[in-house]
Protein backbone atom coordinates (compact mmCIF):
# COMPACT_ATOMS: atom_id res chain seq x y z
CA UNK A 1 0.00 0.00 0.00
CA UNK A 2 1.27 3.66 -0.74
CA UNK A 3 0.98 6.03 2.11
CA UNK A 4 1.35 10.16 2.41
CA UNK A 5 4.52 8.98 4.33
CA UNK A 6 5.39 6.59 1.59
CA UNK A 7 4.92 9.31 -1.08
CA UNK A 8 7.12 11.94 1.21
CA UNK A 9 9.67 9.88 0.97
CA UNK A 10 9.41 9.27 -2.74
CA UNK A 11 9.56 13.05 -3.38
CA UNK A 12 12.48 13.38 -1.50
CA UNK A 13 13.82 10.59 -3.61
CA UNK A 14 14.94 8.18 -0.60
CA UNK A 15 12.51 5.05 -1.70
CA UNK A 16 11.60 3.88 -5.12
CA UNK A 17 9.71 1.06 -7.25
CA UNK A 18 12.15 -1.34 -9.26
CA UNK A 19 11.39 -3.94 -11.57
CA UNK A 20 13.32 -7.23 -12.32
CA UNK A 21 12.85 -8.03 -15.52
CA UNK A 22 14.00 -11.55 -16.30
CA UNK A 23 16.57 -11.62 -18.87
CA UNK A 24 16.24 -12.69 -22.25
CA UNK A 25 18.61 -15.69 -21.38
CA UNK A 26 16.96 -16.22 -18.38
CA UNK A 27 15.63 -20.24 -19.74
CA UNK A 28 19.54 -21.12 -20.49
CA UNK A 29 20.25 -19.82 -16.28
CA UNK A 30 20.99 -22.93 -13.99
CA UNK A 31 17.08 -23.20 -12.67
CA UNK A 32 18.46 -22.58 -8.79
CA UNK A 33 19.40 -19.13 -9.79
CA UNK A 34 16.91 -17.91 -12.11
CA UNK A 35 14.51 -14.92 -10.97
CA UNK A 36 10.67 -14.39 -12.07
CA UNK A 37 9.72 -10.54 -12.78
CA UNK A 38 8.92 -8.80 -9.59
CA UNK A 39 8.86 -5.45 -8.97
CA UNK A 40 9.58 -4.13 -5.22
CA UNK A 41 10.14 -0.83 -3.46
CA UNK A 42 13.47 -0.14 -2.51
CA UNK A 43 15.24 2.89 -0.04
CA UNK A 44 17.87 5.26 -0.83
CA UNK A 45 19.33 7.25 1.96
CA UNK A 46 22.32 10.09 1.32
CA UNK A 47 24.80 9.57 3.46
CA UNK A 48 27.85 11.19 2.63
CA UNK A 49 29.63 13.58 -0.63
CA UNK A 50 32.61 13.86 -1.45
CA UNK A 51 33.81 15.94 -3.98
CA UNK A 52 34.12 13.03 -6.97
CA UNK A 53 31.42 10.58 -6.05
CA UNK A 54 28.25 10.49 -3.81
CA UNK A 55 27.27 7.63 -0.97
CA UNK A 56 23.82 5.95 -0.30
CA UNK A 57 22.44 3.22 2.12
CA UNK A 58 20.66 1.12 -0.58
CA UNK A 59 17.76 -1.17 0.91
CA UNK A 60 15.33 -3.52 -0.78
CA UNK A 61 13.73 -6.85 -0.13
CA UNK A 62 15.94 -10.49 -0.87
CA UNK A 63 14.11 -12.43 -3.94
CA UNK A 64 14.63 -15.36 -1.71
CA UNK A 65 12.74 -15.81 1.99
CA UNK A 66 15.18 -17.11 4.66
CA UNK A 67 13.81 -18.51 7.76
CA UNK A 68 15.71 -15.30 9.63
CA UNK A 69 13.07 -12.06 9.12
CA UNK A 70 16.95 -9.77 9.49
CA UNK A 71 17.91 -11.54 7.13
CA UNK A 72 15.73 -10.82 4.25
CA UNK A 73 16.93 -6.82 3.84
CA UNK A 74 19.37 -6.68 1.71
CA UNK A 75 21.79 -4.05 2.91
CA UNK A 76 24.37 -2.17 0.36
CA UNK A 77 26.38 1.24 -0.27
CA UNK A 78 25.61 3.04 -3.30
CA UNK A 79 29.19 4.58 -4.55
CA UNK A 80 27.63 6.77 -7.60
CA UNK A 81 30.57 9.08 -9.44
CA UNK A 82 29.54 12.40 -10.45
CA UNK A 83 29.58 14.19 -13.49
CA UNK A 84 27.39 13.29 -16.77
CA UNK A 85 27.68 10.19 -18.96
CA UNK A 86 27.30 6.50 -18.82
CA UNK A 87 29.11 4.33 -16.78
CA UNK A 88 30.38 1.20 -15.67
CA UNK A 89 28.68 -0.27 -12.42
CA UNK A 90 30.55 -3.25 -10.53
CA UNK A 91 29.20 -4.89 -7.35
CA UNK A 92 31.63 -5.06 -4.39
CA UNK A 93 31.76 -7.95 -2.23
CA UNK A 94 33.36 -9.01 0.66
CA UNK A 95 36.06 -11.38 2.33
CA UNK A 96 34.48 -14.27 4.72
CA UNK A 97 35.65 -12.45 8.03
CA UNK A 98 33.82 -9.09 6.69
CA UNK A 99 36.21 -6.39 6.90
CA UNK A 100 33.18 -3.76 5.12
CA UNK A 101 36.32 -1.01 5.50
CA UNK A 102 38.25 -2.88 2.89
CA UNK A 103 34.93 -3.09 0.63
CA UNK A 104 34.01 0.56 1.10
CA UNK A 105 37.68 1.58 0.07
CA UNK A 106 37.49 -0.76 -2.99
CA UNK A 107 34.36 0.93 -4.03
CA UNK A 108 35.53 4.39 -3.27
CA UNK A 109 38.94 3.85 -5.10
CA UNK A 110 36.24 2.47 -8.34
CA UNK A 111 34.18 6.03 -7.60
CA UNK A 112 37.20 7.92 -8.01
CA UNK A 113 38.01 6.44 -11.14
CA UNK A 114 34.76 7.20 -12.32
CA UNK A 115 32.98 3.60 -12.08
CA UNK A 116 29.69 3.10 -10.12
CA UNK A 117 30.21 1.11 -7.14
CA UNK A 118 27.88 -0.82 -4.87
CA UNK A 119 29.12 -2.47 -2.07
CA UNK A 120 26.86 -5.32 -1.12
CA UNK A 121 26.58 -7.39 2.53
CA UNK A 122 26.22 -11.09 1.96
CA UNK A 123 23.40 -12.73 3.62
CA UNK A 124 24.05 -12.84 7.65
CA UNK A 125 26.40 -9.98 7.40
CA UNK A 126 26.45 -6.26 8.89
CA UNK A 127 22.35 -5.84 9.73
CA UNK A 128 21.61 -9.28 8.60
CA UNK A 129 22.32 -10.82 11.19
CA UNK A 130 19.55 -11.59 13.65
CA UNK A 131 20.55 -9.62 17.07
CA UNK A 132 22.30 -11.80 19.22
CA UNK A 133 22.02 -15.00 16.65
CA UNK A 134 24.80 -17.10 15.64
CA UNK A 135 24.09 -17.42 12.33
CA UNK A 136 26.92 -17.54 9.85
CA UNK A 137 26.57 -17.27 5.48
CA UNK A 138 28.87 -20.18 5.94
CA UNK A 139 28.81 -22.73 9.36
CA UNK A 140 28.44 -26.34 9.98
CA UNK A 141 24.55 -26.49 9.11
CA UNK A 142 25.72 -27.35 5.50
CA UNK A 143 21.47 -26.58 4.82
CA UNK A 144 21.80 -23.05 5.82
CA UNK A 145 25.24 -22.77 4.60
CA UNK A 146 23.76 -23.90 0.71
CA UNK A 147 20.29 -21.64 1.29
CA UNK A 148 22.93 -18.80 2.03
CA UNK A 149 25.08 -18.78 -1.16
CA UNK A 150 22.03 -19.14 -3.16
CA UNK A 151 20.15 -16.22 -2.03
CA UNK A 152 23.31 -14.35 -2.02
CA UNK A 153 23.61 -15.12 -6.06
CA UNK A 154 20.06 -13.92 -6.19
CA UNK A 155 20.27 -10.55 -4.21
CA UNK A 156 23.39 -10.13 -6.68
CA UNK A 157 21.17 -10.22 -9.98
CA UNK A 158 18.56 -8.14 -8.29
CA UNK A 159 21.50 -5.88 -7.31
CA UNK A 160 22.78 -5.43 -10.68
CA UNK A 161 19.37 -5.15 -11.97
CA UNK A 162 18.81 -2.12 -10.12
CA UNK A 163 22.09 -0.51 -11.25
CA UNK A 164 21.03 -1.30 -14.91
CA UNK A 165 17.98 0.34 -14.97
CA UNK A 166 19.26 4.01 -13.40
CA UNK A 167 20.07 7.04 -15.58
CA UNK A 168 24.00 7.06 -15.46
CA UNK A 169 24.70 3.51 -15.99
CA UNK A 170 25.60 1.42 -18.98
CA UNK A 171 23.34 -1.45 -18.84
CA UNK A 172 26.17 -3.35 -21.19
CA UNK A 173 28.57 -2.92 -18.51
CA UNK A 174 27.74 -4.14 -15.32
CA UNK A 175 30.56 -5.93 -13.50
CA UNK A 176 30.91 -7.93 -10.08
CA UNK A 177 34.15 -8.32 -7.99
CA UNK A 178 35.26 -9.45 -4.57
CA UNK A 179 38.12 -11.38 -2.44
CA UNK A 180 38.19 -14.19 -0.87
CA UNK A 181 34.74 -15.50 -0.20
CA UNK A 182 33.91 -12.32 -2.13
CA UNK A 183 35.92 -13.41 -5.35
CA UNK A 184 34.34 -17.01 -5.15
CA UNK A 185 30.84 -15.67 -4.87
CA UNK A 186 31.76 -12.96 -7.62
CA UNK A 187 33.12 -15.99 -9.81
CA UNK A 188 30.10 -17.62 -9.34
CA UNK A 189 27.37 -14.72 -10.13
CA UNK A 190 29.31 -13.99 -12.72
CA UNK A 191 29.16 -17.36 -14.02
CA UNK A 192 25.42 -17.79 -13.97
CA UNK A 193 23.70 -14.38 -14.86
CA UNK A 194 24.22 -13.21 -18.96
CA UNK A 195 23.51 -10.07 -17.41
CA UNK A 196 27.14 -9.67 -16.05
CA UNK A 197 30.24 -9.39 -18.54
CA UNK A 198 32.79 -8.41 -16.59
CA UNK A 199 34.25 -9.98 -13.08
CA UNK A 200 38.00 -9.49 -11.29
CA UNK A 201 38.27 -12.18 -8.72
CA UNK A 202 40.76 -11.62 -5.94
CA UNK A 203 42.41 -15.19 -3.84
CA UNK A 204 39.52 -17.32 -5.43
CA UNK A 205 39.08 -20.20 -7.10
CA UNK A 206 36.93 -23.69 -7.75
CA UNK A 207 36.20 -26.83 -6.70
CA UNK A 208 34.45 -25.87 -3.28
CA UNK A 209 34.62 -29.18 -1.45
CA UNK A 210 38.65 -29.16 -1.53
CA UNK A 211 38.41 -25.56 -0.08
CA UNK A 212 36.59 -26.30 2.65
CA UNK A 213 37.84 -30.05 3.49
CA UNK A 214 41.34 -28.73 2.86
CA UNK A 215 41.29 -25.45 4.79
CA UNK A 216 43.88 -25.34 7.30
CA UNK A 217 41.87 -22.98 9.62
CA UNK A 218 40.16 -23.74 13.50
CA UNK A 219 36.79 -23.18 12.30
CA UNK A 220 37.82 -25.51 9.26
CA UNK A 221 38.94 -28.09 11.65
CA UNK A 222 35.49 -28.16 13.76
CA UNK A 223 33.57 -28.71 10.25
CA UNK A 224 35.27 -31.15 9.36
CA UNK A 225 35.35 -33.21 12.77
CA UNK A 226 31.58 -32.77 13.22
CA UNK A 227 31.25 -33.47 9.22
CA UNK A 228 32.62 -36.87 10.20
CA UNK A 229 31.29 -37.70 13.80
CA UNK A 230 27.81 -37.34 11.57
CA UNK A 231 28.85 -40.26 9.53
CA UNK A 232 29.04 -38.03 6.36
CA UNK A 233 31.62 -38.42 3.81
CA UNK A 234 33.91 -35.80 1.59
CA UNK A 235 32.30 -37.44 -1.64
CA UNK A 236 28.71 -36.04 0.06
CA UNK A 237 30.13 -32.91 0.71
CA UNK A 238 31.10 -32.74 -2.93
CA UNK A 239 27.56 -33.37 -3.67
CA UNK A 240 25.92 -30.90 -2.00
CA UNK A 241 28.45 -28.59 -2.92
CA UNK A 242 28.74 -28.63 -6.89
CA UNK A 243 25.64 -26.73 -7.71
CA UNK A 244 26.82 -23.80 -5.77
CA UNK A 245 30.92 -24.17 -7.14
CA UNK A 246 31.62 -21.47 -9.88
CA UNK A 247 33.78 -24.31 -11.27
CA UNK A 248 30.60 -26.10 -12.53
CA UNK A 249 29.40 -23.45 -14.74
CA UNK A 250 32.90 -21.70 -15.39
CA UNK A 251 32.52 -22.53 -19.12
CA UNK A 252 30.22 -19.52 -18.97
CA UNK A 253 32.62 -17.01 -18.46
CA UNK A 254 34.00 -17.54 -21.53
CA UNK A 255 34.09 -14.68 -23.57
CA UNK A 256 33.27 -11.90 -20.76
CA UNK A 257 35.93 -9.44 -19.71
CA UNK A 258 37.58 -11.43 -16.45
CA UNK A 259 41.13 -10.95 -14.75
CA UNK A 260 41.80 -13.12 -12.09
CA UNK A 261 44.92 -12.40 -9.01
CA UNK A 262 45.80 -15.41 -7.12
CA UNK A 263 48.52 -16.43 -4.47
CA UNK A 264 51.05 -18.83 -5.29
CA UNK A 265 51.35 -20.08 -2.35
CA UNK A 266 47.99 -19.87 -0.90
CA UNK A 267 46.70 -21.99 2.19
CA UNK A 268 43.01 -21.04 2.25
CA UNK A 269 41.91 -21.04 -1.66
CA UNK A 270 44.67 -23.51 -2.51
CA UNK A 271 46.98 -22.47 -5.89
CA UNK A 272 45.50 -26.03 -7.51
CA UNK A 273 41.43 -24.33 -6.92
CA UNK A 274 42.44 -21.08 -8.80
CA UNK A 275 43.97 -22.95 -11.89
CA UNK A 276 41.25 -25.14 -12.06
CA UNK A 277 38.72 -21.91 -12.30
CA UNK A 278 40.97 -19.98 -14.50
CA UNK A 279 41.30 -23.27 -17.00
CA UNK A 280 37.39 -23.56 -16.69
CA UNK A 281 36.81 -20.22 -17.68
CA UNK A 282 39.16 -20.17 -20.69
CA UNK A 283 41.87 -19.24 -19.50
CA UNK A 284 41.36 -15.50 -18.84
CA UNK A 285 44.20 -12.59 -17.77
CA UNK A 286 45.37 -14.16 -14.32
CA UNK A 287 47.81 -12.23 -12.02
CA UNK A 288 50.00 -14.57 -9.63
CA UNK A 289 50.97 -12.78 -6.32
CA UNK A 290 54.30 -14.70 -4.63
CA UNK A 291 51.64 -14.44 -1.27
CA UNK A 292 49.49 -17.06 1.14
CA UNK A 293 46.06 -16.07 2.03
CA UNK A 294 46.30 -13.95 4.89
CA UNK A 295 50.06 -12.27 3.86
CA UNK A 296 48.23 -11.12 0.68
CA UNK A 297 47.18 -7.84 2.73
CA UNK A 298 50.77 -6.33 1.60
CA UNK A 299 49.69 -6.65 -2.24
CA UNK A 300 46.01 -5.60 -2.13
CA UNK A 301 46.61 -2.07 -2.23
CA UNK A 302 48.53 -2.52 -6.02
CA UNK A 303 46.00 -4.72 -6.52
CA UNK A 304 42.79 -3.59 -6.43
CA UNK A 305 44.69 -0.32 -8.62
CA UNK A 306 44.96 -2.82 -10.87
CA UNK A 307 41.17 -3.64 -10.90
CA UNK A 308 40.09 -0.52 -10.09
CA UNK A 309 42.19 0.43 -13.63
CA UNK A 310 40.62 -2.81 -15.70
CA UNK A 311 36.80 -1.73 -14.64
CA UNK A 312 37.60 2.18 -15.97
CA UNK A 313 39.05 0.60 -19.14
CA UNK A 314 36.45 1.53 -21.34
CA UNK A 315 35.00 4.65 -19.47
CA UNK A 316 33.34 7.25 -22.24
CA UNK A 317 35.22 10.02 -22.64
CA UNK A 318 32.67 12.06 -20.82
CA UNK A 319 32.40 9.98 -18.09
CA UNK A 320 36.67 10.33 -17.33
CA UNK A 321 37.41 12.17 -13.77
CA UNK A 322 39.45 15.39 -15.06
Amino acid sequence: MITAGWLALALLGQVGLATFHPNPAESNIPELFRLPEATYTYEFEPVRETSGYSVAKIRFPSPVVSPDPANNTVHAEYFQPKGPGKRPAVVVLHILGADFALSRYYAARLADRGVAALFLKLPYYGERRPEGGKQRFLSTDIDRSTLSMKQGILDIRRAESWLAARPEIDPTKLGVTGISLGGITSALAAAVDPAIDRGVFLLAGGGLDEILWEMDEPEARQYRRQWLAAGRSRAELKKLTTPYDPLTYADRLAGKKILMMAGNIDEVVPPSSARALWQAAGQPPIRWFDCGHYSAAGFLLPAIREAVEFFAADLPEVAKPK
